[in-house]
């Protein structure tokens, strides 16, 4: 075949596939069968080998291509990303309808779409063609995932479309993922050991901050767009018509997009919506109310945060009722008994509980929870799920009263609650489960990140003896691996590879990794930075310790303690000789958060909460994860918690996360 030819060829192919996608990815309408559209895809790949220099950017072979990035390159918004002011309530809504009526002198029309939780970003085409994807990051900067979003079939890399008004535009969206996917997702995480997600937002995110395409590929991201930041062109008045302009052009467009002619018609549908949410393949937790006009957008502006011609309406977090059927004790690494309601599955915020926290005995007795009552089920911050009441009206004599047993429900050795503690605690060192739990957390992603070795696999090592402390994992070779049932030589290699890279881990993960009482990344980071060493953290006075900002007495009692056992400083010993590291030559770091104690609480947009307190502490800062008279700054997130509530008692200093970026601005790299 000639070049000119397999161009045109190439060319032809491209135009159908893009089709085909469309029609199967954002209409859920395919017009032709799996094979066919197979077919029409090894013909472009193997035109393509054939013919190299053809190959493009915007080419469907080229969804997910290329080495893993070393990182993100940041980018700049020419129009702010900005967060939109959150509303609660009907009276709340008609006061923006007032806002908005007085800035324009007459009423309007407004757009109003469902707001899914997802993870916002912009899309940038260029001549009709994707050529810059980005995260809303501080609103100004953001992260350019470009090659990720490609891999999102919904993002058209080519738009179909000849309105020259729409093929230089940019647009944004929120990436999202299904609850089905979500599940699954967290259930190959489960059995891998690995820690679970809180939500699919969460999962979206975290997605999008790997390096590498191919394992975003693998999580089956989508995406909805909702949004055109200004107007593409004169013939383009209204927001709602242009959206479903771009429908065509190729986009998957927010589904159950409304025009209303007034606020009154906003609340109609909020209330349509309240209930018939759980409904959807996709979490939402409100809508989204937008000025339909462009132009009015331009005469109502800005504020520093938010657009004045839009406001989110947030759903209330909602309740359900179901029946306790038994309340289970969970043995943790720390030997900490934890009760567990085992509960009649409900749904609930589009996910089913069946399990929840009950706390400690005290919280039981204080709430008379008893088996068989019926219970209130709540979903804090649309999140974590726990049992806030009991529907005491429905008893009928049978329920039974929950009294803590004196035993570890895993070994049966006698268990404690010393005076002072909610806690009643197993003091047995050899207890499985607390073995379990302690390799799981000595495997995990900041300790020594070694994966493959999940829960199913730990469960065998330690039921089998092969594995009783932390340097038999440093023992462990292919061949006991690979006896394992449905363990073959392949995953034996590679959890031995993996074990082995483990030894590059820092002084810091390690020593987080041994998990002492309290002793957290953030405590782990400041130990290290004080000690340099082990054997001069080993010999650390009580004062010593105290002396740390960040480090109170009871977390020094705790370290203290656990370095006077001969068993720990063997096993440290033991750790040594296997190849890891415990000492750092790393200097404290300088910079404009020096010395400055930051605590998080809620939900950041921007990057995670390790992700932020990493930040702070590259800046010279210490972050950490409780409030004291002490703490110079608490960064509000969405949906914060109790932290919250006692940073306002003690008068400490209160930010936002746009406050926070701001303070880190210049600096963050």
């Amino acid at each position: 075949m000639k070049f000119e030819e397999a161009k045109k060829e190439i060319e032809k192919l491209r135009k159908e596939i893009n089709y085909h996608n469309y029609r199967y990815y954002v209409l859920n309408q395919p017009v032709i069968s799996d094979y066919e559209y197979d077919q029409l895809y090894k013909r472009l790949v193997e035109l393509e080998k054939r013919f190299p220099e053809l190959i493009t950017p915007d080419s469907p072979t080229q969804r997910v291509g290329g080495e893993p990035l070393k990182e993100f390159k940041t980018v700049e918004h020419k129009i702010k990303m900005l967060s939109l002011d959150n509303t609660y309530s009907e009276e709340e809504l008609l006061e923006f309808d007032r806002r908005v009526k007085k800035g324009l002198g007459r009423p309007v029309k407004y757009e109003v779409t469902l707001k899914v939780d997802g993870v916002a970003v912009a899309l940038h085409y260029k001549d009709g063609k994707f050529v810059l994807g980005a995260t809303r990051g501080d609103g100004i900067h953001g992260d350019d995932i470009t090659q990720n979003l490609k891999t999102i079939k919904s993002v058209p890399l080519e738009l179909l479309t000849d309105d020259k008004e729409l093929k230089n535009i940019e647009v944004r969206g929120e990436v999202y993922l299904s609850k089905k996917n979500f599940e699954k997702i967290n259930k190959e995480r489960e059995e891998k050991g690995e820690p679970i997600f809180a939500n699919p937002r969460n999962a979206a995110a975290g997605t999008l901050k790997l390096l590498d395409p191919k394992e975003v590929a693998k999580r089956n991201l989508d995406i909805f767009i909702h949004t055109i930041p200004a107007q593409p062109g004169p013939h383009h008045k209204s927001h709602f018509e242009t959206l479903n302009s771009l429908k065509e052009a190729g986009f998957k467009i927010i589904p159950h997009i409304e025009l209303c002619n007034d606020i009154n018609e906003v609340i109609k549908y909020m209330k349509k919506w309240e209930n018939k949410r759980d409904e959807l393949e996709y979490e939402v937790d409100g809508l989204v109310i937008k000025v339909d006009n462009f132009e009015d957008r331009e005469i109502l502006g800005y504020t520093i945060k938010s657009p004045r011609w839009a406001i989110a309406y947030k759903y209330p977090a909602r309740q359900a009722i179901t029946k306790l059927k038994d309340i289970q004790l969970q043995v943790g690494r720390t030997g900490r008994v934890t009760p567990v309601a085992i509960l009649e599955p409900v749904p609930l915020s589009g996910t089913t509980i069946s399990r929840a926290t009950l706390h400690n005995e005290d919280e039981i007795r204080r709430k008379d929870i008893r088996i068989g009552d019926y219970v209130i089920i709540e979903k804090g911050g649309e999140v974590i799920p726990k049992v806030v009441g009991v529907v005491k009206d429905r008893r009928t004599g049978k329920e039974k009263v929950f009294r803590f047993p004196d035993k570890c429900p895993v070994c049966g050795e006698k268990i404690y609650r010393l005076e002072g503690e909610a806690d009643w605690r197993c003091v047995n060192s050899s207890c499985p489960a607390q073995i379990k739990a302690a390799i799981l957390h000595f495997a995990s992603r900041q300790a020594m990140d070694i994966e493959g070795l999940g829960s199913v696999l730990v469960n065998k090592l330690v039921d089998l003896g092969i594995v009783r402390s932390f340097d038999d994992i440093y023992k462990l070779d292919v061949k006991t691996i690979s006896e394992l049932e449905r363990m073959g030589e392949k995953s034996a290699q590679n959890l031995i590879n993996a074990i082995e890279k483990s030894k590059e881990r820092d002084f810091v993960n390690v020593l987080y990794a041994l998990g002492i009482p309290n002793v957290g990344i953030n405590a782990s980071n400041l130990l290290v930075n004080e000690f340099k060493n082990i054997d001069k953290l080993m010999n650390a006075s009580l004062e010593q310790l105290t002396a740390i900002q960040g480090i109170g007495e009871v977390v020094a009692e705790g370290i203290i303690n656990y370095f006077k056992s001969p068993k720990n400083r063997r096993l440290i010993e033991n750790l040594k000789k296997a190849g890891l590291k415990f000492e750092t030559e790393k200097i404290v770091a300088e910079g404009p958060l020096k010395n400055k104690t930051f605590v998080f609480t809620g939900e950041l947009s921007s990057m995670t909460r390790e992700e932020a307190q990493a930040l702070v502490r590259k800046l010279g800062g210490h972050p950490s994860s409780s409030v004291s008279k002490n703490t110079d700054y608490v960064v509000v997130g969405s949906q914060p918690g109790s932290k919250y509530e006692k940073a306002k008692k003690l008068g400490v200093k209160i930010i936002d996360e746009q406050e926070f970026l701001r303070m880190i601005k210049d600096f963050k790299k």
